[in-house]
């Protein structure tokens, strides 16, 4: 049987039907797709580190940089902490993953965007056992950049080639950056299960005054990229779109209609029902739509063996062609699966 973090569930996430004038509607799908990286199935519990820092901090760098760009001196240790902060918030409690911090969480490393070397492993091995952690999670490196968006910039070019002169203003917009490396240690077979630098960019209001940082933008964007990177490990999401009939002919067509309003409030048995029985009635174009529609059906409620069934009765017994394109899709789909 497969760890629940190998298979990929392909389960509802959301669904809308969207339908105007024209004779066919169509619903939405969400559905997961294979995470960038597996977790080996024999850890469930990850210890969370920060070697980001020097032991000096790098303090007189540290302090130029927050001269020179407005950021308040002293943030990069708290907030490198708060790219820990995103990576536990995001997946702990996911497929029964526990994270947890260590009684020491604070390591030494370069302090630079340059990585260090790897962590002894004894030393990864006995933060493990205390933390009774199966794996450990090292910010290897932390470092940051911001800028500021001048909008008001924008304004006083439109300003001067509308043939007004410039005006004042102050920039309102802040563009941060932090760069992270991380590695993920796996203490049993001591090799790295990842390893992987990701920089994380968001925009923020700036403070007001000019060339200020708002003080919480870097543990926001900190924050983010903790969340940003744990997600290589969780799987992603994929749009598909699934036509359907709105309206059929014949002495079904109200009932069939009335199906189609059910799906629009979620009532899919319901209307698989009345859509059978729509099929039942014989008229060939009605039947062949019904079990199109019972065919996209059964794939809302996950039963898509049973809607390609469907879906290959829709074209082999009544000529429908979308049943026919359907089919294909379908087939496509559980060679994926």
């Amino acid at each position: 049987m497969q760890h629940p973090k190998r298979t990929v569930l392909f389960l509802l996430i959301c669904s809308a039907i969207l339908a105007g004038c024209s004779p066919y509607g169509y619903v939405r799908l969400n559905y997961p797709s294979a995470p960038m990286v597996y977790l080996p199935d024999n850890i469930q519990t990850i210890a969370l580190i920060n070697r980001s820092q020097s032991s000096s901090d790098n303090k007189g760098k540290k302090l130029a940089e927050s001269i020179l760009t407005g950021e308040i001196a002293g943030l990069d240790k708290v907030a490198s902490d708060e790219c820990l902060n995103g990576v536990f918030d995001r997946i702990n409690g996911y497929h029964d993953i526990e994270c947890v911090f260590p009684s020491r969480t604070r390591y030494v490393g370069t302090g630079t965007r340059y990585t260090a070397d790897l962590l002894d492993w004894d030393l990864v091995q006995a933060i493990c056992d205390s933390s009774h952690a199966d794996a450990l999670l090292v910010l290897e490196t932390f470092d940051h950049n911001s800028d500021i968006i001048g909008t008001t910039v924008l304004q006083q070019v439109g300003s001067i080639v509308n043939g007004n002169g410039p005006h004042m203003g102050v920039p309102n917009r802040v563009r941060m950056n932090v760069v992270a490396f991380w590695r993920l240690y796996d203490p049993k077979t001591r090799k790295i299960i990842d390893q992987f630098k990701k920089t994380t960019q968001i925009m923020v209001d700036g403070a007001g005054l000019p060339n200020l940082v708002p003080p919480d933008a870097l543990a926001k964007t900190a924050y983010a990229a903790g969340q940003e990177y744990i997600e290589r490990f969780l799987p992603s999401y994929y749009t598909v779109k699934r036509d359907m009939y709105k309206t059929a002919k014949g002495s079904g067509k109200n009932e069939f209609e009335s199906a189609f309003r059910k799906t629009e409030v979620a009532r899919w048995e319901e209307a698989i029902k009345q859509w059978k029985a729509v099929e039942q009635q014989g008229h060939p174009k009605s039947a062949g739509k019904a079990c199109l529609n019972i065919a996209v059906s059964y794939e809302v409620l996950g039963q898509t063996d049973v809607a390609l069934e469907w879906a290959q009765k829709a074209y082999s017994t009544y000529g429908d062609k979308l049943g026919r394109d359907y089919a294909k899709i379908l087939l496509q789909r559980q060679q994926l699966e």
